[in-house]
């Protein structure tokens, strides 16, 4: 199976987050999906998680 990675780097943000997320595609959906609520103040909804899975790049080798 592909990890998949969630990286803030990628989208500007007030906090200039930094935070990258790794592993199994649900795992890292679900981890994702509560840091967009805790720390950018989203609320977690089935629309979230979607745009967040189809942000979702797979992990590189080595990495």
């Amino acid at each position: 199976m592909t990890r998949k990675v969630a990286d803030c780097r990628k989208y500007p943000s007030v906090t200039n987050c930094s935070l990258t997320i790794s592993g199994e595609e649900e795992e890292v959906v679900r981890a994702a999906a509560e840091h967009a609520v805790s720390v950018h103040e989203h609320t977690d909804s089935p629309e979230l998680r979607e745009q967040i899975r189809a942000s979702l790049d797979d992990e590189k080798a080595g990495v």
